[in-house]
């Protein structure tokens, strides 16, 4: 229906919502005082963290799913793109769009409508984020599982599309783990209801499944149920340097046999330690080649015993430093290391490709040492940290944005890395989804049957084409 663009801060692409009719109709749904139609104001729009710009025509923010559903049966009349925007912190370009139209930002959507301490949910829309949730249900002695880095950014609605993961995943598993139902309008409209209050049910076809991680591409999250569990009684961290990264990784598959689940179990390459060191003087010993966090949570008594038991298991596969938290506050410092990463990273260049892989557990020492070999293959500097635990490996790629042999060896080295990935046995993504940005290598990944099908529910859900166009199948 639309043709896709890419451009960096080139301007406009103009469609029907551009014309004064409809930007009056528009309007009118919200009012006046909740739409932005100058390019100034927009233009904030029309980006998210690859900070490639396209500036929508117009922002609307609705604060009702009716108000939402007006929107999408103007645009299915005038045929014009819609795209959802939350936090819009992504990395694959999923809230952003490339073919200009209308942004539905969920900013006032932001009400907790329930939280059942008796039943273990919360009812909000999808325009609080991760973080505010986590404070309010904290309150009830409750946790809400998913924790993306951006939580404290990145709104539910978002968390829910893209389907997001985090530190905690290797026990309490993806967004979708912790979803149980949704109010969702679709593209043509319709506002309609999936799942439920309850922990199962399996009435017709598992929509809410469908919901998590469509990327805004099947309709507009404006309403979420969410699973909450009680609150541990503790958590504790430990902390280890290793002598190379193939050392850490392989202490990976050791805690299984010992009757562990960690929480969280997060790896970071010497690439990255030498950023962290130059910025924040962490005083690393020299021979850290790698850093692993491992963190329980549980009964008192079960996490003490188990966090003695990580720290013997590191010991003897070669750990040293070793540190394990007595306080919430000696955990804090541990994990600064991991949080410090991310903005550190840009001492190495001026453009940061950050990829998402994912292997299976066994298999993460080898993705590391290979994608080692890759950046060196192609000339770029690579650094590899993340969420070793559930095999989700965040690989940056560096390079200079204005130089063209930089950016072309670096997009080579991410082709090369998703293949990779593949043969595996792995994806090309585990939490960033694909947006525009993974689009052209999503064949690596799925099979053309497979493509097929999802194309089809694609159309069944938007035959207009209008919602968030340019993404994924392009």
């Amino acid at each position: 229906m639309f043709k896709s663009i890419h451009f960096e801060s080139k301007g406009r692409a103009t469609t029907n919502a551009s014309k004064p009719e409809v930007l009056e109709k528009l309007s009118k749904i919200v009012g006046g005082e909740n739409i932005l139609i100058e390019p100034e104001k927009v233009e904030p729009y029309g980006a998210d963290a690859v900070k490639e710009k396209f500036p929508p025509e117009a922002v609307l923010f609705p604060e009702t799913a009716e108000e939402v559903s007006e929107i999408l049966k103007l645009a299915n009349e005038e045929i014009f793109p819609v795209t959802a925007r939350g936090g819009g912190v992504g990395y694959t370009g999923g809230a952003v769009p490339v073919d200009g139209g209308i942004v539905i930002g969920t900013d006032r959507m932001n009400k907790i409508i329930e939280i059942s301490e008796e039943n273990l949910y919360a009812i909000c829309q999808p325009g609080i984020t991760t973080f505010e949730l986590q404070q309010e249900v904290e309150k009830f002695g409750l946790i809400f599982p998913p924790d993306p880095a951006s939580y404290k950014d990145s709104f539910i609605g978002g968390n829910i599309a893209e389907n997001a993961g985090g530190m905690r995943t290797p026990k309490y598993g993806n967004t979708k783990m912790s979803v149980l139902g949704l109010e969702v309008v679709t593209a043509t409209g319709e506002i309609i209801r999936t799942g439920g209050k309850t922990v199962k049910n399996v009435v017709g076809f598992d929509l809410t499944g469908l919901m998590c991680g469509s990327e805004g591409m099947l309709g507009i999250i404006t309403e979420a149920t969410l699973k909450l569990l009680p609150m541990p009684e503790a958590t504790a961290t430990v902390r280890a340097s290793f002598k190379s990264m193939e050392e850490a990784c392989e202490v990976l598959t050791k805690f299984t046999p010992e009757g562990l689940l960690p929480m969280a179990m997060e790896v970071i390459d010497r690439n990255s330690i030498g950023a962290i060191e130059k910025n924040y003087a962490f005083g690393f010993s020299p021979e850290t080649e790698a850093l692993l966090l491992v963190s329980v949570d549980g009964e008192k008594s079960q996490v003490e015993c188990e966090s003695k038991l990580i720290e013997k298991i590191l010991q003897d596969n070669g750990g040293f430093d070793i540190l394990r938290s007595r306080s919430k506050e000696d955990e804090n410092k541990l994990w600064d290391a991991r949080r410090a990463i991310s903005p550190s990273l840009m001492k190495y260049n001026n453009l940061k490709i950050n990829e998402d892989v994912v292997v299976p557990r066994s298999k993460v020492p080898e993705l590391i040492r290979r994608v080692e070999e890759i950046g060196k293959k192609h000339s770029t500097f690579v650094a590899n940290f993340g969420h070793a635990g559930d095999g989700n490996i965040h690989v940056n790629f560096m390079c200079d944005r204005h130089d063209p042999e930089s950016l072309n060896n670096a997009r080579k080295a991410v082709k090369e890395t998703f293949e990779l990935s593949v043969k595996l046995g792995g994806t090309i993504s585990g939490e960033h989804g694909i947006g525009y940005v993974k689009s052209q290598y999503l064949d690596i990944a799925i099979d053309r049957s497979t493509l097929e099908i999802m194309k089809s529910i694609k159309k069944v859900f938007d035959p207009n084409g209008i919602l968030n166009p340019g993404k994924m199948f392009v």
